[in-house]
């Protein structure tokens, strides 16, 4: 796909709004029968603004500019003290358009005759009473629980997906989304480089935003996406290492990956974490021809084959289409009589997809071994039928394991027990090298600040065992000791560094001003 035209029906079809023949669908909450978590569910929506960037308010039809709002959706394990927590309902939730379409004072029973993504139909109004997992406002549960920070599909809102997020909050996790937004205003150009940069530059400011939560484990950081928001995911990741994982909801980085590669930071070496696509069901030859669309969708994935430093998972759901990757699209979305299937089938494989996407965050940033091995199982061995789901999937090849690698390893164990940890990481990589100047440099750097002494001194022990007829390390050591006023140690090290090098004048010196 390489014109404009191309890649704009491209655009229609994946955010699901080209539809040749429509029928209305019933579904609701209680049917897609997600089973809560352990925990209650607390969410909060507030607007913070960046000011990096200018903005401006298309509806007000005038050249002023603002600071680029950011609105923000956060759902949380939370602690529900009293009965006047007020339970959310599914029309608080679209409510939120009103706010993020920029149009914050339309009365509400204009939502569906405004909005086009909400059809006026009366299967849809009746979902509007519908009850939700979670509720307004209430207090952070105590914690510190991973995050997942969300990417919405193209120009979509913070809460398409609010079934799937209640459902991760009530397992432990907190999520914090934002809506697709063009750079400028309300709007996006088309699915351009552009476009993407902007959204990455959004989710980034969530990864910023989480810090202010004192609840979040910041070194346990997922991100997800539905459609363009995996695109503008897929150039985040290769701008950030603090992300341990993504998740892609029939992401457009298998459509459109040539937008992927426009971006200044494209650089498939730093895409070195897992990484799982749930791709929609194959599109049928009617719908490729009538909507012009390449049959390469239903089997090009140049970002998956490119890939080398990541384990990859890939899923087909055969019975869902792309808009169904949101619970947005499964109860308020019209359905295309060429291609959907029931919607009893639609919500059966939402549930799974949501399933899924716990299992494999359950396994990524929590490390559980049950849910280590769902995701290594075929869909077969956790008892669904290959013709329900179907998964691919590549391991990373091995690559060269560095000193910054080991440190990292030491970094998180806070510097502790270097010498059995250096002594299994040798046997799973051979070609380790710490050289000395480097461990001494850093073991020194870390001794003459008061609060990492401690990790100093276990950094010039690593390095003494390594090094262990090092004159040079001990004096070294000894000065650590000397500048923190543990004189006896400091004394002691200064000797042994002289019964190695006679010759060490620093030692001299310092045992002389030592005995003065």
């Amino acid at each position: 796909m390489n014109t404009n035209s191309e890649t704009m029906r491209l655009i229609i079809f994946i955010t699901g709004l080209l539809l040749s023949t429509i029928f209305y669908g019933q579904t609701s909450l209680k049917e897609i029968g997600l089973k809560a978590g352990k925990y209650q569910v607390g969410f909060k929506h507030y607007t913070v603004n960046d000011s990096t960037r200018t903005y401006r308010i298309h509806n007000e039809f005038n050249n002023q500019l603002i600071m680029r709002p950011i609105p923000i959706s956060i759902w949380y394990p939370a602690k529900i003290e009293n009965s006047n927590s007020e339970q959310l309902t599914v029309l608080d939730y679209v409510e939120i358009f009103k706010e993020e379409e920029e149009w914050k004072d339309l009365p509400d029973y204009f939502l569906m005759d405004w909005f086009k993504h909400l059809p006026n139909t009366p299967q849809n109004k009746a979902h509007l009473s519908e009850k939700v997992n979670a509720f307004l406002n209430p207090t952070f549960l105590e914690g510190n629980f991973p995050v997942i920070v969300y990417a919405s599909s193209y120009q979509a809102s913070s809460i398409e997906n609010f079934a799937l997020f209640q459902y991760l909050a009530s397992n432990g996790f907190v999520v914090i989304s934002s809506p697709s937004r063009g750079t400028d205003t309300r709007w996006l150009e088309g699915a351009t480089a552009k476009d993407m940069e902007t959204q990455s530059r959004d989710v980034e400011f969530l990864l910023k935003e989480i810090h202010s939560y004192n609840n979040i484990d910041l070194e346990k950081v997922a991100l997800m996406g539905f459609s363009f928001g995996g695109l503008s995911n897929a150039t985040t990741v290769m701008k950030n290492k603090n992300i341990s994982a993504v998740v892609s909801l029939d992401g457009a980085e298998r459509y459109n990956y040539p937008v992927l590669e426009k971006s200044p930071y494209f650089n498939l070496d730093k895409f070195s974490i897992p990484y799982i696509h749930f791709a929609q069901k194959e599109i049928p030859k009617e719908v490729l021809t009538a909507d012009k669309m390449s049959e390469e969708l239903n089997y090009k994935f140049q970002l998956y084959d490119s890939l080398k430093n990541s384990n990859i998972y890939r899923y087909r759901f055969h019975d869902l289409t792309h808009s169904y990757f949101s619970c947005f699209g499964v109860l308020f979305a019209n359905r295309d009589k060429r291609q959907d299937k029931s919607d009893e089938k639609i919500m059966a494989s939402y549930n799974l997809l949501c399933q899924h996407t716990l299992q494999f965050l359950n396994a990524t940033l929590k490390n559980e071994k049950k849910a280590i091995d769902f995701i290594e199982n075929r869909p077969v061995a956790n008892g669904f039928s290959d013709s329900l789901i179907s998964k691919q999937m590549k391991k990373a090849i091995q690559k060269e394991f560095t000193y910054k690698d080991f440190n990292d390893l030491a970094y998180k164990q806070d510097y502790k027990d270097l010498i059995p940890l250096y002594k299994s990481t040798i046997a799973e990589y051979p070609n380790l090298e710490l050289q000395e100047g480097m461990l001494n440099i850093f073991g020194l750097r870390l001794s003459f600040n008061p609060e990492k002494k401690d990790q100093g001194y276990n950094v010039l022990f690593l390095a003494l065992h390594l090094y262990p007829k090092s004159a040079n390390l001990y004096d070294s050591l000894a000065e650590a000791y000397f500048y923190n006023k543990d004189y006896s140690n400091a004394i002691l090290n200064y000797k042994k560094s002289l019964e190695l090098n006679p010759e060490n004048q620093n030692a001299i010196d310092r045992l002389k001003q030592l005995k003065e």
